[in-house]
């Protein structure tokens, strides 16, 4: 009978083969802080991401579409919905954490999100603003096949920036 770091090993192996079978699956192992479990959990839960027209489909999908509560005059807070899958939704928040641990690009974002002068977001907003970023990017990267773009990533934060020294 094998033991549990054999029957580990192997699981490996056959997601690393999984992995192969899906097109463009393996240029978002590239991403830093992204390892071959989060790809198989985002893959086997989303399914074929070519079936959605948008990365807010996905989103909805995790349960991770902003909804507010209001009603009338009242303009109550606006929170994630959590009708989605559960699985998806954490898997993609754990992903965010790593990034901004190992990412130097998603810790710049992590960083500017919290630390902004107009609506500074929460740590654990920002990582749920972050994990909807993720979900574009695999959206992005599955369906066109291009290669993952530091820099481009980097454009968010610079953009404001910008805009304010050009005023």
């Amino acid at each position: 009978m094998k033991g549990f770091q054999e029957r580990s090993n192997d699981l490996l192996e056959q997601m690393a083969e999984f992995i192969k079978e899906v097109p463009n699956a393996e240029k978002l192992l590239r991403i830093k802080g992204v390892g071959l479990k989060t790809v198989v959990g985002f893959i086997a839960e989303v399914g074929d991401v070519s079936r959605f027209n948008d990365p807010k489909q996905i989103q909805k999908l995790a349960g991770q579409a902003f909804g507010g509560d209001s009603s009338g005059k009242h303009d109550g807070k606006s929170r994630i919905s959590k009708r989605g899958r559960k699985h998806l939704r954490c898997l993609l928040f754990e992903v965010a954490l790593a990034a901004v641990a190992k990412n130097r690009e998603f810790k710049e974002i992590h960083k500017y999100y919290t630390t902004r002068k107009e609506n500074p977001l929460k740590k654990k907003q920002s990582l749920v603003v972050l994990s909807n970023k993720l979900i574009r990017i695999f959206y992005t990267i599955l369906t066109k096949g291009i290669d993952y773009d530091p820099e481009k990533l980097l454009e968010d934060i610079r953009r404001p920036a910008e805009l304010t020294k050009a005023a």
